[in-house]
């Protein structure tokens, strides 16, 4: 039997199951901005966040990786490409870092994650 892809795990800890849901919306927001036809790395960056939310939600190390990965590119492209416009996305995206790498989260990972 087949283990069914969940988009979301109700049974990780708070901070991985917002962190999951939180790249959603980010995803989602990156297709209403037009981030996808902008710039290619905008492709990148919103198919990689919604891979990474669902290798999250399924226990994948890759995905927690993935998600890391992502969100810290991200939050240093916009610190180095800095305008004033960015500073709610900078927080945001300082807070989807800080619940992936919360200790909390690593311990699941580390335990849990295959």
């Amino acid at each position: 039997m087949t283990p069914q892809l969940r988009w979301i795990d109700k049974t990780q800890p708070q901070t991985l199951m917002m962190a999951t849901i939180i790249m959603y919306i980010n995803a989602a927001f990156g297709l209403i901005d037009g981030m996808v036809l902008a710039v290619p790395i905008g492709t990148v960056l919103v198919l990689g966040q919604v891979a990474a939310g669902l290798g999250v939600a399924n226990d994948k190390k890759w995905g927690w990786w993935l998600g890391v990965a992502l969100v810290a590119f991200f939050l240093a492209l916009m610190v180095v490409t800095f305008q004033f416009v960015y500073i709610v996305n900078i927080l945001f995206y300082g807070a989807l870092l800080a619940l992936l790498l919360h200790p909390q989260s690593r311990n699941y990972r580390r335990l849990w994650f295959r």
